[in-house]
């Protein structure tokens, strides 16, 4: 935040101001460093408070600053906001944590961190390799710590100060919208169980591409996991910043936001399975890869199923050459060249991308035209998951060898179990040519494997 945007954000316009009179109170002084690593070592300055984001800062970016404090250059104000807590005075950093995390890293108080730069500590001097035990070591320190800060301390309601810290950061490096969400509702249980859920599936968001280390380093996972949660609660799409600023001022019970949570993960780890070479289509692209998983969460609940090898590869095949068929398009645009009528699906669905990706009626649309490509490879998996007592009598009465045909031991009528050969998960059904008498053992230990053997 440079100085022209501190005085920018004090000024705002007249309403603002008088607003911020009126909720907030703040004072205004310059504050050396060195009272501010005192804070920082007794626990009095908190760079983490649950509304900040994390470190974007690079080294390249701390080199410079030190820098500019060793030259004596004026520096952008911080914010504080000032609390009790336990009968002690904290100050949280509303803005200014780069900064201050900065002083700490070159002084050694963050440990594990030290940087040095190549400058000159004058004019006259020669460039040289400095850090902080070459300062203290001629007597130069007080060039760091005696260097003056000016700090604005902030006091008011919570939620003002959350608003200030939005506002702040609506400039140089702005937060994402997934950040504002952070700041806003970091005390949600639901944004907690996202966070949680965006975790476990960090890794493969990078390696598939679905989200660069820079957006999941600015929580962008975060944001697609809380879509995705609120999607398959309502087995649609969802207008992204209406929806998410709805449900979590209103917010759910710890049971509503368990469910999302095991939708959530089932559908992603199903688009997984059946998708293992997604990032080799464009289906990896963030608004591409939300839909997808919206849509397969939507099959599963509608008891739609696609484990059969043949079918899952045709599955992938239309993917990869829909997505083929949509990029050159898009190069076709790109030199205004003309398309056939044979490329319109292409067309149609580069639309819903390129203008208002986010919207609802643009997201509906994308879902549609998946479900179109996708739904009749899925077999609708049998509603009736276990035998009925009629089945078991002509299955037990037709059966001439009345034995396990896993162990070979021999059944009774208290005992035996009837087994699915092709298994109830993978779309087989509950009939009696689909049957097998087992033992409860091998029953148990079968899972969803196929049984080779026939009744």
């Amino acid at each position: 935040m440079t100085t022209v945007q501190t005085r920018n954000f004090l000024l705002l316009n007249k309403q603002t101001e008088k607003e911020m009179k009126s909720e907030l109170d703040h004072n205004c002084y310059p504050k050396p460093i060195h009272d501010l690593v005192l804070l920082y070592n007794n626990k009095l300055l908190n760079l983490n408070p649950g509304f900040q984001r994390n470190s974007v800062w690079t080294l390249k970016d701390r080199k410079k600053l030190i820098e500019s404090v060793l030259r004596n250059y004026p520096l952008p104000a911080i914010f504080l906001y000032k609390r009790e807590e336990h009968g002690k005075i904290i100050y949280d950093v509303i803005d200014g944590k780069q900064r201050l995390e900065t002083m700490l890293m070159f002084m050694g108080e963050l440990r594990g961190n030290r940087f040095s730069l190549k400058t000159q500590l004058n004019d006259n001097d020669e460039v040289s390799e400095i850090d902080w035990n070459y300062l203290k070591k001629k007597g130069k320190q007080t060039l760091i710590t005696g260097y003056k800060l000016y700090t604005i301390e902030v006091d008011g309601d919570f939620s003002d100060i959350i608003d200030l810290f939005v506002r702040i950061n609506s400039t140089g490096k702005a937060l994402t919208s997934a950040e504002k969400q952070h700041a806003k509702y970091y005390n949600s249980p639901f944004l907690k169980t996202a966070a949680s859920v965006a975790q476990k599936f960090e890794n493969y968001f990078s390696d598939f591409g679905v989200l660069s280390a820079g957006q999941i380093s600015r929580m962008k996972h975060v944001e697609l996991i809380c879509e995705i949660m609120l999607s398959v609660g309502q087995n649609d799409v969802i207008n992204k910043k209406a929806a998410l600023d709805k449900i979590m001022s209103k917010g759910l019970t710890p049971s509503q936001i368990g469910k999302l949570k095991v939708k959530s993960i089932k559908a992603i780890n199903r688009v997984r399975i059946l998708f293992p070479k997604l990032y080799e289509t464009r289906f990896h692209q963030l608004s591409d890869f939300y839909c997808l998983v919206v849509l397969i969460s939507n099959y599963e609940d509608e008891g739609l199923i696609l484990l059969d090898k043949k079918r899952n590869k045709l599955a992938f095949d239309l993917l990869m050459n829909f997505s083929n068929g949509i990029d050159k398009v898009r190069i076709k645009q790109k030199r205004a060249e003309n398309t056939d009528e044979s490329e319109g699906s292409y067309r149609e669905y580069l639309l819903t991308v390129l203008s208002s990706t986010d919207e609802i009626t643009q997201r509906r649309k994308r879902l549609n035209i998946l479900d179109g490509l996708l739904r009749n490879l899925f077999e609708v998996k049998d509603k009736q998951r276990m035998f009925s007592p009629e089945q078991r009598r002509v299955i037990w009465n037709s059966t001439e060898e009345r034995k396990c045909k896993e162990c070979g031991v021999k059944l009774t009528w208290e005992d035996f179990t009837i087994d699915h050969i092709d298994p109830h998960s993978r779309g087989g059904k509950t009939s009696i040519a689909n049957s097998s008498l087992l033992c409860r053992k091998h029953n148990s230990a079968k899972g969803n494997r196929t049984t080779s053997k026939r009744r």
